[in-house]
């Protein structure tokens, strides 16, 4: 058992932190790799890029958003309680060089996934500006972990109720116009991923997305994450999770990613009923 020894609850009870015992997972992982849990022997494989490693607790940390019978599932668990299984760390991890002045951008919980890259990016010598953006303020995430991982935090709300009224992409114009910028990575809800690479390609900045689809063993063999990049399919558990955004088919990962939507919905209210919630 993978013992939960830190529970968070953000974002208004609807986003999860779990630090976990996971020591020997903790001493190899690297920013940008994942792992997948199961909570049960019943339960669902469900993967998850680490947003923090702490090799001498022996720990590390996911973030997740309740969204599905498995997620509730995860949200019941408490300090104390454990995942039956994990494995990893999974993926390739991020490429970490001194390149300049780097952007790094997020949304949602991606935020979480781009904690730890943030971090290494900085620590490698780049000069790192981050835009985080929420729907509310409410739902906003790590933002003092973010200011420390970067030299200069911007924040967007949709609803304009904390920092820029707006999407991030318009924050994002007006650091790209500032000046020369060699790198940009971003990462959060597919669309946002797309309108980012969209507007660095117009001002030929290379950009890194990390992509999320439905993924089942996490090791290549079965192909349900797979993704066209640049007209080639390629799988995300091990090719990626982080692709060249310039070269993602963003329409059709959308297309696959709500494949079981209205499965996860009905899944997810049957759980809440059978909960009390």
């Amino acid at each position: 058992m993978f013992k939960i020894v830190k529970r968070e609850e953000m974002a208004e009870g609807t986003v999860i932190l779990n630090e976990i015992e996971a020591p020997l997972i903790a001493r190899k992982a690297k920013p940008g790799q994942f792992v997948i849990l199961k909570a049960t022997e019943e339960g669902e494989r469900i993967p998850l890029t680490m947003a923090d490693t702490d090799n001498e607790r022996g720990t590390i940390t996911i973030i997740y958003m309740v969204v599905g019978k498995s997620t509730a599932t995860f949200r019941d668990l408490k300090i104390g309680d454990g995942y039956q299984d994990i494995i990893g760390p999974l993926g390739k991890p991020t490429h970490l060089e001194k390149v300049g002045n780097v952007v790094c951008v997020g949304g949602g919980t991606g935020v979480a996934v781009l904690h730890p890259i943030t971090r290494a990016l900085k620590e490698v010598g780049n000069h790192v500006t981050c835009i985080i953006g929420a729907r509310t303020k409410s739902l906003l995430i790590l933002e003092d972990q973010m200011r420390a991982a970067s030299h200069d935090l911007r924040i967007c709300t949709d609803d304009g109720s904390y920092g820029h009224h707006g999407f991030v992409t318009e924050v994002l114009k007006e650091v790209l116009e500032a000046g020369d910028k060699h790198l940009v990575v971003a990462i959060g809800p597919v669309p946002m991923m797309k309108f980012v690479s969209k507007m660095t390609a117009e001002y030929n900045v290379k950009t890194i997305v990390s992509l999320n689809p439905i993924m089942v063993d996490g090791t290549g063999m079965c192909g349900g994450c797979r993704v066209s990049i640049g007209g080639e399919t390629k799988f995300a558990c091990v090719d990626g999770p982080e692709f060249d955004g310039h070269q993602v088919d963003y329409d059709e990962l959308m297309k696959r990613l709500q494949a079981y939507g209205e499965d996860e919905k009905a899944h997810y209210e049957h759980h809440c009923r059978l909960q009390g919630r």
